[in-house]
């Protein structure tokens, strides 16, 4: 979890979420090279959405820019669904890819299981490897079929104030999925570092916490 702060300018934040959903890299990794390229550069990439937008057509997501939080997260596949249906937000998505592991779920090794997990896991990730370096037409996107739901991928959440509110409120409740809670707490705990006059105004459960199966 990154909260990348919004010191940047809009060219520099149009041009960066414009290259973040073609790539695997970090929104702070691809800033820094953007911050670097020319003005001339900077304008060509934001140039380049628009260049085959016809008359009717919407802006593309990416140029939704200008909010003040941005959330870089990297979680797993599963966690992510329930994530992903928070629309007040604005998110840019990357392809589902093997390159940055998978998630170890709780409880895995307590129960005796965890080599047979990671086991799994890296064979499915194997056979991502192999399906999507053959030479069938669409076989990179084919491939990310066989990634298990524990794979982690990348995807940027821009938003206001209240939608983080919000999500970390909403998806750090107990009866929640292990993965969204961790992810809802992080997304607190970077705003508390960033902005901690706001903290007390989150209403959020410690992912790491005992439940209380008996609170209502």
């Amino acid at each position: 979890m990154d909260l990348v702060e919004g010191s940047d300018s809009l060219e520099v934040d149009l041009a960066t979420t414009l290259l973040y959903g073609q790539c695997h890299y970090s929104y702070r990794q691809i800033r820094r090279h953007v911050a670097a390229l020319t003005e001339a550069r900077r304008n060509e990439i934001i140039a380049l959405g628009m260049r085959h937008r016809g008359r009717h057509d919407e802006l593309l997501r990416e140029y939704s820019a200008g909010q003040a939080l941005r959330f870089d997260i990297l979680m797993d596949i599963g966690g992510f669904r329930d994530m992903h249906r928070h629309r007040r937000c604005v998110q840019v998505l990357q392809e589902f890819t093997a390159v940055h592991g998978y998630a170890v779920p709780d409880g895995v090794a307590e129960a005796g299981v965890q080599p047979l997990y990671e086991e799994t896991m890296q064979a499915a990730h194997a056979a991502y490897a192999a399906l999507a370096a053959g030479s069938a037409a669409e076989a990179a996107s084919s491939a990310q079929y066989v990634l298990p739901l524990g794979t982690k991928n990348r995807a940027l959440f821009k938003m206001d104030f209240a939608e983080a509110l919000y999500i970390s409120e909403l998806r750090s409740a107990p009866q929640g999925h292990f993965s969204y809670r961790k992810v809802a707490w992080e997304m607190y705990r970077a705003v508390e570092r960033q902005h901690p006059s706001l903290a007390p105004y989150f209403r959020v459960r410690d992912a790491d916490a005992p439940v209380d199966l008996l609170q209502r």
